[in-house]
């Protein structure tokens, strides 16, 4: 990832229902969310909530499928992965040592979810 598509993506999630519905789709993943169902979890008009996922979508964040009459959105895990790996490339100078408690709060996903 370059510095280009990493600020886009930061830029993406810089608003606060795009944050949320990302947030939202990464809880359900991996069978996603139609996006009516988005809008109504976050109380979101439909049509800007479209909008919403249509920039989501443009950065990388989610993906759709269509699936008879609705369109599925989730989470693409692999574009947040290499997000955190483009923040973290240069941690820590080559002292890993230092980066653990980092490490140790991504191994914690699953504690921090159920405390929220």
């Amino acid at each position: 990832m370059d510095i280009t598509i990493a600020t886009q993506s930061f830029a993406a999630l810089s608003q606060e229902t795009r944050l949320q519905a990302y947030r939202l789709l990464v809880r359900h993943e991996p069978e996603g969310l139609p996006a009516g169902e988005i809008a109504r979890q976050l109380s979101v008009p439909h049509n800007t909530m479209s909008a919403h996922l249509s920039v989501l979508a443009r950065a990388g964040w989610v993906m759709s499928r269509r699936q008879s009459r609705s369109i599925i959105y989730r989470a693409d895990l692999s574009h947040m992965k290499e997000t955190v790996r483009f923040l973290v490339h240069d941690c820590c100078g080559g002292h890993p040592e230092v980066c653990e408690p980092f490490l140790d709060v991504l191994g914690e996903c699953s504690v921090i979810e159920a405390k929220e």
